[in-house]
């Protein structure tokens, strides 16, 4: 059983930055969730992730939600305040029935995470640069 601690996630920037997400409070309802502030220090344009698993009917069902404003900086009668523009969110859902083995979750997620690389367009392009599908 994974325990609850941080996470390190790398961007895609053209020199891949590392991203440090820690456990933020009390799980809540089975939800555990991990966050990173960025260079501002402002609470607004955290980065998170939360995470939480739970067993039904011989399955288990994971969800993950990634969570990535963009900060803009407003000026206001003279005073810089910081804005969340936009936020981009990301739902990734799994279930697995109990009979699942380790190697077939395994080849799955695999899968799963190839799907997204750059080099697949299919995904990549539709998903990333916004193009329609023919």
């Amino acid at each position: 059983m994974p325990a609850f601690q941080s996470l390190v996630l790398t961007d895609r920037q053209t020199t891949p930055v590392n991203h440090t997400l820690t456990p933020v409070g009390e799980p809540r309802d089975g939800v555990f969730t991990v966050a990173v502030a960025d260079a501002t220090g402002a609470s607004i344009s955290e980065k998170s992730m939360s995470i939480s698993a739970r067993r039904v009917n011989g399955k288990q069902k994971t969800v993950e939600k990634f969570t990535f404003p963009t900060i803009v900086n407003e000026t206001i009668n003279g005073v810089v305040v910081p804005r969340v523009a936009r936020v981009a969110r990301i739902t990734v859902t799994t279930e697995f029935e109990d009979t699942h083995t380790i190697a077939e979750k395994n080849d799955a997620i695999g899968m799963f995470s190839s799907a997204y690389q750059t080099t697949k367009p299919l995904i990549h392009d539709t998903v990333v640069k916004g193009e329609g599908i023919w």
